[in-house]
This record gives C-alpha cells, sequence and structure tokens, in this order.
C-alpha cells in the first residue's frame, strides 16, 4: 500500500479551500488566490528555462530572479501545459482558425502569444481575471514589444481592458456570471463559432452555484464549445485533505471544492450543466500517455516517482464538447 506523503509548497499553487463547509471568500482570501498567479507563471518560467517546453515569450511576462524548483513541479506543470497545448491546437486546426477562445483566470499566461508564433491564431482569443492581474499583463504588455508587436492594432485601452482585432483583455470576478457576460460581448464574443472555454485550477475557488452558472451559460449560449476544465480531483481521501490545509494555511480556501470528489463528479458536473459529452483523466494517465515523456524525464532526474504519482492523481483533466453543427468537436478529449 502507498504512504500518503505530504505535497510540496508549491505545487497547489491555484487552489483553496477550508473543508466541505466553507466561509465565503473574503477579500483576504481574493488576494490570496491572486498571488498564485505569480507562483504558476514563475514555475512555468523555470521549467521553460530547464527545456521543459519551448516559449519565447514568457520571459517578456514573467520577471525577476528565479527559484529553483522541484522536479515533481517541473513534471507536472509540462504534462498540463502540454496536454492543453495539444487540445488546443487541435481545436484551431480542426475549425481553420475559424473559432475562438475564452480564458476565465488567464493570469500571465501566454498561449495567445505562442498561438500566434505557430501560426494557429483563433479569430479571437478573450481573456478574463481580478483587476489587479490583468493591470499587470496589461503593464507587461505595453512595455514589452515582443509581446505588443503581435497584437495588431490596439482599439482600446485603459488599466483594466485592452482591446485588439483578435486579443481581448478584461476585468471581471468570475462569481458574478451578469458581469461576465457583459464582458466578453464588450470583447465581441461571437456566439455563432466554434468557442473553446478554458480553466485552470479556477473553478475550485467559485463557489459551486456562481461556476454552475458559467457553465450553463456556456453551454446554453454557443452551438459548437468545448470547455477544458484543469483542476484538483480526489480531494476527500488524506492526502487531498493535506493539500487543502497547505492551501488554507496560505488564506487559500477552496469554496469550490464539492465537485473534486472523484473523476466521476467532475464529469457529473458538466453534464449536470448541459453538456452533452464529457470526459476526465487524472493527469498521472494523462502524463503517461504523452509521447514527450521519455525525454522530460531525463531533464530532472527523481529519486522516486511514488510522490509524482500521488500529486499528479490529484490533478485532472476535463473536456465538455457540444458540437451541434458535428464539425468533428467529440474528436477532442483527455
Amino acid at each position: 500500500m502507498r504512504r500518503n506523503k505530504i505535497p510540496p509548497k508549491g505545487f497547489e499553487r491555484i487552489e483553496r479551500n477550508g473543508k466541505l463547509k466553507m466561509s465565503l471568500p473574503s477579500a483576504q482570501t481574493d488576494i490570496a488566490t491572486q498571488a498564485t498567479c505569480d507562483d504558476a507563471a514563475s514555475c512555468k518560467r523555470y521549467a521553460v528555462q530547464k527545456g521543459y517546453w519551448s516559449d519565447i515569450h514568457i520571459n517578456y511576462m514573467v520577471s525577476g530572479s528565479m527559484q529553483k524548483r522541484q522536479p515533481e513541479i517541473s513534471r507536472g506543470y509540462y504534462a498540463r501545459t502540454e496536454k492543453i497545448w495539444n487540445l488546443i491546437s487541435q481545436f484551431v486546426s480542426l475549425t481553420n482558425n475559424l473559432c475562438q477562445i475564452v480564458s476565465f483566470g488567464a493570469g500571465l499566461d501566454t498561449t495567445f502569444w505562442r498561438l500566434h508564433s505557430a501560426g494557429l491564431l483563433p479569430t479571437r482569443y478573450i481573456e478574463v481575471d481580478f483587476q489587479e492581474i490583468v493591470y499587470r499583463k496589461i503593464r507587461a504588455i505595453r512595455n514589452k514589444s515582443p509581446l505588443k508587436g503581435c497584437l495588431g492594432s490596439i482599439t482600446s485601452s485603459d488599466q483594466s481592458s485592452l482591446h485588439c482585432e483578435k486579443y481581448h483583455l478584461v476585468t471581471c470576478d468570475l462569481r458574478d456570471t451578469g458581469s461576465l457576460k457583459d464582458k466578453l460581448k464588450s470583447s465581441e464574443v461571437d456566439f455563432s463559432v466554434p468557442t473553446l472555454f478554458l480553466t485552470e485550477c479556477v473553478l475550485v475557488y467559485i463557489p459551486p452555484e456562481d461556476s454552475m452558472a458559467i457553465l450553463k451559460w456556456c453551454a446554453e449560449s454557443f452551438t459548437d464549445a468545448v470547455f477544458v476544465n484543469y483542476e484538483q480531483v480526489r480531494m476527500h481521501d488524506n492526502f487531498g485533505q493535506v493539500m487543502i490545509q497547505n492551501l488554507k494555511a496560505r488564506d487559500c480556501l477552496l469554496t469550490g471544492v464539492h465537485p473534486c470528489a472523484s473523476l466521476d463528479s467532475q464529469i457529473q458536473r458538466f453534464t449536470s450543466a448541459g453538456w452533452p459529452c464529457v470526459s476526465c483523466d487524472d493527469m498521472w494517465t494523462i502524463y503517461n500517455s504523452l509521447p514527450d515523456r521519455r525525454r522530460i524525464e531525463r531533464i530532472e532526474l527523481l529519486d522516486e516517482s511514488e510522490l509524482l504519482q500521488q500529486l499528479m492523481e490529484h490533478y485532472c483533466l476535463c473536456v465538455a464538447v457540444k458540437d451541434v453543427s458535428d464539425i468533428g468537436l467529440t474528436d477532442l478529449h483527455t
């Protein structure tokens, strides 16, 4: 029988909880949640520098000294980033670039710029996050010509939004679904084209009724859509409870942890919201299926893989699909 090891600090960057009975998020917990954005960006930057994957724009988005990360963390980010990139690339190619991507809680993510470099830009890419994160990202874009140069002409910009021909960055509290709809409309979201929604350790911070409102609205409002959700799973076991307590100590309360009990509960959340086709796998399964795994395992050696397996078994990737026009979106799955 495997022992439950203690998750290393830093791997659980975007998650927060109390127990199954949780208090409502406060201003302090919102600040703590936003701080996980820096954790994630720094972990990605370190992994890119070590050679896990290529991202020429991340150094323009994330600056400062670089802290060494444990190999388990870098392999976790590799599996997460690689699989999501594969899904997004397939989606854009399948639709011949006539599509849009909406990233909720995007943080300092550089996927738009990676797609630009790969010639895979959709017709519209929309990112949504807290005010402070959006302000920092806008500042980085304005001050770094390699970032700004990919945007084309800027139609409007202030401290809380940036609108270009294909790229839109807006501020919104995702717990306010009405405001979210308005912000997406201000970004010229098109309900008639295939749309991929992306959340990475985001819904787990949102009360279940609010995340359900988002999932239902996306399923009801768009004819053809894909929802890719990466977050925790199996949070009721001992290992999951330690992760929860580690985050709680950082004022990170996982108010949306209820659907993270199992792979089945993750699937049930999406089917209940009106998504007809849903698949979900834990990241250990996904990691072992990635074709480049042997290469990245030579970058940094592990004394043992037990902790890596336990960590990855407590994260999952869920892919929900609505393909009314039968364009082949159901081929996208975990």
